[in-house]
């Protein structure tokens, strides 16, 4: 009779040892679940131009030339008037207003009305192109954080009105740029320009260095 008690007792305590790591396993399944819920649903991840020699990149982490790149290519929007500046301006600024910080697209909007008060846009068509040997290169991409950083684009500008040639002027740009995740549906990128760094845009000789 006590053989059977004790069979009893070891058939109840593992029982409740069974019981002790269903418990846990429910509780680590649980956990996971939460976990699993709470990973983005999508991940941006910025690959460099260059992987010729390989890659290490943490997500949240933006190669210097896709920042290059960037501000390149949203400097160049906004400087392309094919027709009119009077229209082309302002359509250029909303097209590209997404990847602008606010206080930048405010200043660009009183650019152009200063520009529009001065006859500076009036059938005036303008365009912006990369200079042959100025490209891209590290020392033209200052990390300042890591939300933050400083381009120098050396860019020629171009201008004409009504067919003749007003304006051919390689123009140097430092540009702020910031990350800038607010919108993904509107703006991939993740980064904004934010303004002028420094003195702002200033001719250039083509020899000089940044």
């Amino acid at each position: 009779m006590r053989r059977y008690r004790y069979e009893i007792d070891n058939v109840r305590s593992h029982l409740r040892s069974l019981w002790v790591v269903i418990g846990l396993l429910t509780l680590i399944l649980v956990g996971w679940w939460l976990a699993w819920m709470r990973l983005p649903s999508q991940l941006t991840v910025h690959i460099p131009p260059d992987l010729r020699s390989g890659a290490v990149l943490s997500l949240d982490e933006i190669p210097a030339p896709n920042v290059y790149t960037f501000a390149f290519y949203i400097v160049q929007q906004l400087n392309r008037w094919p027709t009119n500046g009077s229209d082309e301006y302002g359509e250029a600024i909303y097209r590209v207003s997404a990847y602008l910080t606010p206080r930048f697209r405010e200043a660009l909007v009183a650019d152009m009305q200063s520009k529009a008060r001065a006859g500076e846009l009036a059938h005036r068509t303008r365009s912006l192109q990369a200079i042959a040997g100025a490209g891209y290169a590290a020392e033209r991409v200052e990390r300042v954080t890591t939300d933050q950083w400083v381009i120098w684009l050396d860019l020629e500008l171009v201008e004409h009105l009504q067919g003749m040639t007003v304006k051919r002027t390689r123009i140097r740009y430092p540009l702020r740029v910031v990350r800038y995740p607010v919108d993904a549906e509107a703006n991939p990128w993740g980064l904004a320009l934010d303004g002028y760094a420094g003195d702002g845009p200033q001719r250039i000789e083509l020899k000089q260095e940044p």
